[in-house]
C-alpha cells in the first residue's frame, strides 16, 4: 500500500529561511556586545557591575527613573592593514548595546554614583527613603 503525503509548496522555502531573520549577522572576529550584570543589595543601597569591555566611558549612558534603571554602550571600532603607502585592509564596525532591569525599591537619583575601571561598571544606587512598602490590613 503507498504512503499518502500532503505536498506543502513552502516546505523548502521554511528551510531555506528558517532563522535567517533571527541571527543578527556578525562580522569575523567581532564578538557581540553585551552587558552581564551582577546586582547586590544591602538595607541602604543596590551595588550594580556592569561588564561592558572594550568601551570608553563617554560612550556609556546610564538612565535613572524611579526602580527603573538603563544602561547603553556605544563601541567604534576602525581597523586599517596597510603595507607601505597601500591600503591592503580597512574595516569599520559600530555596535550598539542597551540593558534595563528594575529594582525593588526606588532609587534615590541625586545621591547615585558611577564609576568605570578596566571595562567594568560600578552603579552604587541608595535606596529613596520613605519608599518602603506599606503592608495594608485587610477589612
Amino acid at each position: 500500500m503507498a504512503n499518502i503525503t500532503r505536498y506543502d509548496p513552502f516546505g523548502e522555502l521554511d528551510d531555506f529561511f528558517k532563522g535567517f531573520f533571527v541571527r543578527p549577522v556578525a562580522f569575523e572576529g567581532e564578538q557581540q556586545m553585551q552587558i552581564k550584570l551582577d546586582v547586590k543589595e544591602n538595607d541602604n543601597a543596590y551595588t550594580v557591575h556592569a561588564d561592558i569591555p572594550g568601551v570608553k566611558k563617554e560612550d556609556i549612558h546610564v538612565t535613572i527613573e524611579g526602580n527603573l534603571v538603563s544602561i547603553s554602550a556605544e563601541k567604534k571600532v576602525e581597523k586599517e592593514e596597510k603595507e607601505g603607502e597601500k591600503v591592503l585592509r580597512s574595516e569599520r564596525y559600530v555596535g550598539k548595546v542597551a540593558r534595563s532591569f528594575s529594582l525593588a525599591s526606588d532609587v534615590d537619583e541625586s545621591k547615585a554614583q558611577a564609576k568605570y575601571t578596566d571595562g567594568v561598571l560600578e552603579l552604587t544606587l541608595p535606596k529613596k527613603a520613605g519608599s518602603a512598602s506599606k503592608k495594608l490590613a485587610i477589612q
